[in-house]
């Protein structure tokens, strides 16, 4: 049997603050370096990140921050838009982010002399989760603990309000599949709506609760995989509406779930922020253990990179990355 493969960081890059949220950015943006940003207590950080993995002169990681924005309050959850663009003057960042008051903020900026930052206010409770509309980027979803998943339009008008059974903890628009949405709820049902009728057209139940997270995998639209209770649950959605597999792996409740976004059979989880065993994993669907244990303990976020087998994991006052294997 494959003996586990148990390290710190491969690189970690100093913050000024608690990273709450970090994302790469998933989209290609024309540049040859990775659009990344964290969300701390008061600030989003824009930057790129280059890897010595695609590049040898580079020396592990190289991180240049392009901008700083104030946000004013502490960012829980931040999505990226597909209109960002740095092969084009003038360039172009635009983001959504979820603060701990209950509001969107939908930002755009030059990275010169425009910003400009719209609130979206209509949630009463606390917002999980956030996605833009992955072809076009002209609406955004959210999902929360009022137990509803909301559409949006750039102009931060309401569209569609989806009332669900328990709070909302994820939601997945998928670039092949642009007329559904995927939504996750703590209960541990997973549903998908279809947006032009409005209506749920297909539910996965994991059996367990409470789901944390979930997500749809880019590179293969039939499999969804999610974290609830202490285990990791994968779907394929074409033969049944119950897991696949399901296996335990944190002691103390699994947090976070996300896929590969180069390799449909890797994807990685986290245990809640805070424990002692609040490990970063990444698993293989060909190998019964995880085939990397993170052992720095992680704080909030995790995000893969674009294209390379390598994760992001926010933490106190620091960026934690992990390069695995394909």
């Amino acid at each position: 049997m494959k003996q586990v493969d148990v390290r710190g960081p491969s690189y970690t890059v100093p913050c000024e603050d608690y990273v709450h949220a970090v994302e790469f950015n998933p989209f290609d943006s024309g540049s040859a370096s990775s659009l990344l940003a964290y969300g701390g207590n008061q600030y989003v950080v824009v930057g790129t990140c280059r890897f010595q993995e695609e590049d040898t002169e580079v020396d592990g990681v190289e991180f240049t921050v392009l901008r700083a924005f104030h946000h004013g309050i502490r960012v829980d959850s931040f999505a990226w838009s597909p209109e960002t663009r740095l092969d084009q003057l003038p360039q172009v960042i635009r983001f959504c982010t979820a603060g701990a008051d209950r509001k969107l903020r939908l930002l755009t900026s030059d990275l010169q002399d425009t910003h400009e930052m719209k609130v979206m206010e209509g949630h009463t409770d606390y917002i999980n989760h956030l996605v833009f509309e992955p072809t076009e980027g002209k609406q955004i979803a959210s999902v929360s603990d009022d137990h509803t998943c909301r559409l949006w339009d750039l102009d931060g008008n309401l569209s569609t309000t989806f009332l669900l059974h328990s709070p909302g903890m994820s939601v997945c628009w998928h670039p092949e599949e642009i007329f559904k949405l995927m939504v996750a709820e703590k209960n541990g049902i997973v549903r998908f709506y279809d947006l032009v009728t409005q209506q749920a057209i297909l539910s996965l139940e994991s059996g367990l609760s409470p789901l944390m997270s979930a997500d749809w995998c880019l590179t293969n639209t039939i499999k969804v995989g999610a974290v609830a209770g202490n285990d990791w649950v994968i779907w394929d959605i074409t033969r049944s509406s119950y897991p696949q597999e399901k296996r335990p792996v944190h002691v103390d409740k699994a947090r976070l779930f996300r896929w590969c976004r180069a390799n449909e059979n890797l994807f990685s989880t986290t245990g809640c922020p805070g424990k002692i065993s609040s490990q970063l994993l990444v698993h293989h669907l060909g190998h019964p253990q995880p085939v990397m244990i993170g052992t720095s303990s992680v704080g909030a976020g995790l995000s893969w990179h674009r294209t390379l087998p390598l994760c992001v994991v926010g933490g106190d006052q620091k960026l934690s990355f992990w390069v695995t294997e394909m």
